[in-house]
């Protein structure tokens, strides 16, 4: 059996979806798992065990004939992507799994799966799961299978960045920004982390855009002793087997901080209490997460606000989670 799953958005959306394959594989050790993804996400997908096959989503947009051609028997659109739905219905692939809540898939699926993520008070993680009904599986699954089925086998760490970590001292991810996807805890809250604990060496990561506007922020953070700057530095691949070799991350709602907890390694997230992008839908599946997050229901940051919410975690919080 030759199974696609489709996921054409971004790093911790994927790490999400991961476990689907996990699952199928369990169930199907003879299945060849494909997954559809973003070019810069191939690192990360090729990382799992159950994913046989990593396919580039623009390339198959330039080569449509490359779908048909894997005579696949299903593919799940576990993130709407309208040409994607497209080209697998003129491949033909006989079982096109989608949600009813997108118009295209009326024209390209041919299975659908009636829900919202969006009201819904389960996990993104276990949403995805209802895509499997029309195979046959009805499964909520628990946190803790969620957990077992990532299959991630981080690549071997440069031995350039290896020798950055020092004998008997914690090793500590900050990843302060998100790109936008996330509401942000701010600079000079993961400055005063670094001040705190020189006991401690510290990464700070992130693109090489999101390394200027730290240093633009607080260029005293990358004047401590304790802090390596590697924004802009290392690729994705490299990332990963970073985060890997570490004791923690600390971040807000990031495709880094999916990745720790998916590792295994201590994944602290700082979240807002807003629907819908509070940790009840979006926080990190691992076994080591710490959830930062204030105890209320709060929307005053709608409009991408500053969020006081967010502002309100303290810098105490997060080194006592350390």
């Amino acid at each position: 059996m030759k199974i696609i799953i489709s996921r054409t958005d971004n790093l911790g959306d994927v790490v999400l979806t991961l476990p689907l394959a996990g699952f199928l594989k369990e169930q199907n050790p003879e299945a060849t798992i494909y997954f559809v993804g973003k070019g810069y996400t191939r690192p990360l997908i090729t990382c799992s065990s159950s994913v046989d096959v990593f396919l580039d989503r623009e390339e198959l947009l330039q080569n449509p004939q490359r779908l048909a051609d894997l005579q696949a028997d299903a593919i799940l659109f576990v993130f709407p992507d309208k040409d994607i739905a497209r080209i697998a219905q003129q491949a033909r692939i006989p079982l096109r799994i989608g949600t009813s809540h997108r118009w295209w898939h009326w024209l390209y699926a041919n299975k659908m799966v009636s829900f919202s993520r969006r009201k819904s008070e389960l996990h993104e993680a276990q949403l995805n799961f209802k895509l499997l009904e029309p195979l046959g599986y009805h499964v909520l699954p628990t946190f803790s299978a969620i957990t077992h089925w990532y299959g991630l086998q981080p690549p071997a760490l440069p031995t350039d960045i290896q020798a950055m970590f020092l004998p008997d001292r914690p090793h500590i991810v900050l990843h302060p920004k998100s790109k936008g996807s996330a509401r942000e805890w701010g600079v000079e809250k993961f400055y005063q982390v670094a001040l705190q604990c020189p006991e401690k060496q510290f990464f700070i990561t992130g693109i090489a855009h999101e390394g200027e506007l730290i240093k633009a922020e607080k260029p005293a953070i990358f004047a401590l002793p304790n802090v390596i700057d590697l924004t802009g530095k290392v690729d994705l691949a490299t990332l990963i087997a970073l985060i890997a070799r570490a004791d923690a991350l600390v971040s807000a709602s990031t495709g880094p901080l999916h990745i720790a907890s998916a590792l295994g390694i201590k994944a602290i997230g700082i979240y807002p209490p807003m629907k819908p992008i509070h940790p009840a839908r979006w926080q990190p599946i691992g076994r080591q997460v710490k959830i930062l997050v204030l105890d209320k229901n709060c929307n005053d940051c709608e409009k991408k606000m500053p969020c006081h919410c967010m502002e309100a975690i303290s810098v105490g919080e997060v080194i006592q989670s350390l």
